[in-house]
C-alpha cells in the first residue's frame, strides 16, 4: 500500500486539508524528475510552512483553552458547572491527542518523499531541505507531547476518584461489583436492552481454582445475529482488547438487534505472563477444537469452543503479529466462501490475504462448525495501537451494519485494499543483524532489496531480493538474526484463488 493511501487510512478528516499533501508532491516530482525547474522545492515548503502553521495555531489554541480551564476550576463548583468543565477538558485533551497524530504522520510524510525525491532525482535532495523541515516548530520540538502529559496531569489533580470508605478493620474497598463466574453460557438468561459481564471458567489451575475468561455480553432491545468477537488468543496480542471496549462502550442497545459476545482475554493463562503461548507454551491457535480428555491446552480449548464460540453465529478473532515483528491491518479469511469473503472486505483492512487457515486454528475451528469467521490481525503485539485499532472498530461496524444489527452507516475506505490470493515468508539464510527495508503496507517490486545481513564487525553478509511484485503484509523488526528467522511477509496479488492455502502464518 501506498504511503498516500496509508495516510488516508490515518488522517483526521476535520484536519484534513492541513495534511502534507503527499500525493501532490508526488506528481511534482514525477512531473520534473531532475528538479531543474524548482518546483518541486517551491511546492514543498509551501506544504510545510503549511502543516506549521496549522500546528502552532492549534497549539496556542491547546495552549489558551488549558491555561483558561485552570483559571475556571475551583473546588464549590456547582455540579452542572463541573460537568461542564468535565466536557470542555475532554475536548482539549482530544484535539491534544489530534495533535500529536498529525505531527506524527506530517514529519513521517516530509521523511518519505524527501527520500522518494533522493531516488527518483538521483540527488540528495534531503540534505537540503531535511534541515528546513527540522527547523519548523511542528518537526523540531516535542510541544505537543509534553503539553498533552501535562493536560492529563491537570485532569488527574482536578478530576480525582470519589473518597471510597473503607470497612471497618480493612483498608481495600470493592470498587467493581464481584462478577459471576459461570462453567455455560447461556445466552437466553441475559437481559435484554443490557450489557452483562460474566468469567467463564475453563480450565482448573495446580490449586484447584477455575481458570477464567472475561466475557461480556451485549443483548439488543431486539432479536437478531450473535457476533462473537475474540482477542488475545495469544497472550500478548492486545490491540483488540481496547477495540471490544470501545465497540461495547459505544453500541446503542436500543438500537442494536441482536446479540454481541466478545471475549477481551481468550489465553487467560498467557495474559497473566505476558506470552504468546498457553501456560506450557503451546499455540492455543494449533489446537482448536481441542479434547475434552486431551493435554491441558486442548482441554482449555475444548471448553472454549463447547461453553463459548458455540453460540456464535459470526466470528472475527482480533490478533496482531508475534513479538519481535510488526503488522499492517490484515484479514486472513476464505475469500472463496461469499460469507467471509464479504466480511473481510467491509472490515475495511489495507490488505486481505486469503487463507483456509491451518489445522487446530480458532477460526477454522469455528468454520468447521459452519460459522463465517475471518482473522483481523491489527498490527504489533504487547502495545496499543490507536489508529489500527480505531480502524478495526469501524470495519467490525461495518459487518454489524451488513447484518442488520446496527443502523446503516457503513464507512466506505478512500482506497482498495490489496487483495493477495496467497501470501509467504523470506526466511533468513545467515545469522547477523538484520535489516528489513520496506515498511508495512507498501510495495516491492521483483528483484529490489529487501533486506540485509550484517556480520557483527559491520561486514554485510547476505542481501535478499523480492522474488515477484508482492505487498509487505508484515515484517520483522528484531535486528538480532539466526538462520532460519523469518524476515518478511509478502503478499501476491494473482488471478485465481486457491481452494486451499494455509501459507504466511506465525
Amino acid at each position: 500500500m501506498k504511503f498516500e493511501q496509508h495516510l488516508a487510512l490515518i488522517t483526521i478528516p476535520s484536519w484534513s486539508e492541513y495534511y502534507l499533501n503527499y500525493k501532490h508532491l508526488k506528481q511534482v516530482l514525477y512531473a520534473d524528475a531532475s528538479l531543474s525547474g524548482g518546483e518541486f522545492q517551491a511546492q514543498f515548503e509551501r506544504e510545510i510552512t503549511k502543516v506549521n502553521q496549522h500546528f502552532c495555531e492549534q497549539d496556542e489554541s491547546a495552549r489558551a483553552q488549558l491555561d483558561s480551564l485552570r483559571a475556571q476550576w475551583h473546588v464549590d463548583m456547582e455540579a452542572g458547572d463541573k460537568e461542564a468543565w468535565k466536557a470542555k477538558f475532554t475536548q482539549l485533551l482530544q484535539q491534544l491527542e489530534h495533535l500529536a497524530d498529525y505531527t506524527q504522520a506530517c514529519v513521517t510524510g516530509c521523511r518519505k518523499i524527501l527520500k522518494k525525491a533522493d531516488k527518483v532525482s538521483g540527488q540528495t535532495v534531503s540534505r537540503t531541505l531535511g534541515p528546513m523541515v527540522t527547523s519548523l516548530q511542528f518537526a523540531k520540538s516535542e510541544a505537543e507531547e509534553e503539553l498533552l502529559r501535562e493536560a492529563r496531569v491537570e485532569w488527574r489533580k482536578r478530576i480525582a476518584a470519589p473518597a471510597l470508605t473503607a470497612p471497618t478493620g480493612s483498608t481495600v474497598q470493592q470498587i467493581v461489583p464481584e462478577i459471576a463466574t459461570v462453567t455455560e453460557l447461556e445466552l437466553a438468561g441475559f437481559p435484554a436492552g443490557q450489557v452483562s459481564r460474566v468469567w467463564v471458567a475453563l480450565a482448573e489451575d495446580a490449586l484447584g481454582l477455575p481458570i477464567r475468561v472475561p466475557v461480556i455480553v451485549a443483548r439488543g432491545a431486539t432479536a437478531g445475529p450473535v457476533v462473537g468477537i475474540t482477542a488475545a488468543l495469544h497472550g500478548d496480542e492486545l490491540n483488540g482488547i481496547p477495540v471490544i471496549h470501545r465497540l461495547i462502550g459505544d453500541v446503542d442497545l436500543s438500537t442494536l438487534h441482536g446479540t454481541l459476545v466478545a471475549v477481551p482475554v481468550v489465553n487467560a493463562p498467557g495474559f497473566h505472563l505476558s506470552q504468546r503461548g498457553y501456560a506450557d507454551g503451546a499455540d492455543l491457535n494449533r489446537v482448536m477444537p481441542g479434547k475434552a480428555d486431551g493435554s491441558s491446552p486442548e482441554v482449555y480449548a475444548y471448553n472454549l469452543m463447547h461453553r463459548i464460540t458455540r453460540h456464535f453465529e459470526y466470528h472475527l478473532d482480533l490478533h496482531t503479529s508475534s513479538r519481535g515483528r510488526a503488522n499492517s491491518l490484515y484479514v486472513r479469511a476464505d475469500l472463496t466462501d461469499p460469507r467471509t469473503a464479504r466480511m473481510a472486505r467491509l472490515q475495511n483492512p489495507q490488505i486481505i490475504v486469503h487463507n483456509t487457515g491451518p489445522g487446530g486454528s480458532l477460526r477454522g475451528a469455528s468454520m468447521q462448525r459452519g460459522i463465517p469467521a475471518i482473522c483481523v490481525e491489527i498490527g504489533d503485539p504487547s502495545r496499543f495501537q490507536k489508529h489500527y485499532a480505531n480502524n478495526a472498530l469501524l470495519g467490525i461496524t461495518n459487518i454489524l451494519s451488513q447484518l442488520r444489527m446496527v443502523p446503516d452507516a457503513k464507512s466506505v475506505p478512500e482506497f482498495a485494499p490489496a487483495i493477495c490470493s496467497h501470501s509467504f515468508w523470506i526466511y533468513a539464510r545467515s545469522g547477523g543483524i538484520l535489516t528489513v527495508h520496506p515498511d508495512v503496507a507498501t510495495w516491492v517490486r521483483a528483484g529490489e532489496v529487501i533486506a540485509s545481513v550484517h556480520s557483527v564487525f559491520g561486514d554485510l553478509v547476505e542481501e535478499y531480493f523480492a522474488p515477484q511484485d508482492s505487498v509487505v503484509v508484515g515484517k520483522n523488526i528484531d535486528p538480532v538474526c539466526r538462520s532460519g528467522n523469518r524476515v518478511l511477509h509478502l503478499g501476491v496479488v494473482g488471478d485465481s484463488l486457491p481452494g486451499v492455502v494455509n501459507s504466511g502464518h506465525l
